[in-house]
């Protein structure tokens, strides 16, 4: 026998719920709102502040992590974006971030969970709260692996496998979707159908784009960027672009390809990066010319190379290494500006810094991999 009790009824209701069988619902976030209203109140809280929030209770822990709650600050358009740093030393590779890239509020970068592997030549891409590492070697064998970092909860998740293996590949973001083109040699028809991919995180799969229209199948790609709905993907041989509304492909633009030089980023329509004078200049890819940024030379030092950028809530920052760096000569500094660009009236570019500042020290030797921005 055992200690269990059951109950019978004719009727058509169901028995009575003993006090074992109910469940207390939870308590409010807040007393006396609506955890509606309550989400949409914590969702207007600047982003540095909610490690603090998460000391709440383990239900405002776990919704700030929801992606509910996400959701919510977009709509809002309370989201801001953190720093995101992946700095190789010899053979090991770090990453690091920070939720307020400015030198005002007296914090550095913090130190962020290692990914499981180090792939070589691997691909970035940004969707939403969560950082796409995509394929990339071992051993000088591409992978078709992807790693993903949601930038929520700091954690490193398996994702969803490509159909080929890349490494070197060029990756962009549009329409809330992943694609990624080149790192692969094309030398069979399975390798030739998948040169390019697109990843939907609804569907949660690769799926193949039709390239067959493409000249040069090019394995290297150095560098890549989104401008209007576009992709521009550079390679040895100039670059293709992909109008994704009309899946249809084209050329780089020559005057883009002798011009584009280093990691580039896309503001307001405007491509920038820096030229062999070291000066920042911006791409107009309506009218098909380049323009110098004005304001900025007393600012920033000249960049023959190594210097990376990225949108920071519709500001160009610049993050590079300093290779002066004081000290007893075993640590090298990282620099970081944040410059407002705006156009001009007479059809020019003009550009403003806002501050300049050492955001991270790290051993001599070291150097920037790749540097994101994630809206969180």
């Amino acid at each position: 026998m055992t200690d269990q009790t059951y109950t019978t009824t004719t009727s058509d209701h169901p028995p009575p719920l003993t006090t074992s069988d109910t469940q207390q619902p939870p308590p409010p976030l807040i007393p006396n709102l609506p955890d509606d209203v309550a989400i949409q109140c914590i969702a207007r809280v600047p982003r540095p502040y909610h490690p603090t929030l998460s000391l709440v209770s383990k239900l405002w822990r776990s919704t700030i992590r929801s992606p509910h709650f996400f959701t919510t600050r977009s709509y809002l358009r309370s989201t801001q974006h953190s720093l995101y740093l992946n700095i190789r030393h010899n053979t090991s590779f770090k990453w690091y971030y920070h939720p307020n890239p400015n030198p005002k509020d007296g914090s550095s970068l913090f130190p962020h969970p290692p990914i499981p592997i180090q792939p070589v030549g691997p691909a970035y891409a940004v969707l939403g709260p969560k950082i796409y590492l995509i394929g990339g070697s071992i051993n000088d064998i591409p992978l078709n692996s992807v790693w993903v970092l949601d930038c929520r909860v700091n954690r490193w998740e398996i994702g969803p496998k490509m159909r080929v293996g890349r490494e070197f590949a060029a990756a962009a973001t549009v329409g809330g979707k992943i694609y990624v083109m080149g790192g692969c040699l094309v030398d069979n028809r399975a390798r030739s159908v998948n040169w390019a991919e697109v990843f939907d995180p609804v569907v949660g799969v690769w799926r193949p784009v039709e390239s067959g229209l493409v000249e040069a199948k090019d394995k290297w790609m150095h560098a890549c960027a989104v401008i209007d709905g576009r992709i521009y993907a550079m390679a040895d041989r100039g670059g293709v672009v992909y109008d994704v509304v009309r899946m249809e492909w084209g050329r780089v633009p020559k005057r883009l390809d002798m011009g584009w030089r280093g990691r580039a980023v896309c503001i307001d329509g405007v491509l920038y990066c820096y030229d062999y004078l070291g000066k920042i200049r911006g791409y107009d890819a309506v009218k098909d010319v380049w323009k110098e940024l004005r304001g900025v030379d007393k600012g920033l030092p000249k960049f023959l190379c190594g210097a990376t950028m990225l949108d920071l809530d519709g500001r160009l920052c610049v993050v590079w290494e300093c290779k002066e760096s004081g000290g007893d000569g075993r640590v090298m500094d990282v620099m970081c500006a944040e410059i407002v660009v705006c156009k001009d009236e007479d059809g020019g570019l003009s550009g403003s810094v806002l501050w300049i500042d050492v955001i991270l020290s790290v051993p001599v030797g070291s150097s920037i991999l790749h540097c994101m921005a994630v809206a969180l």
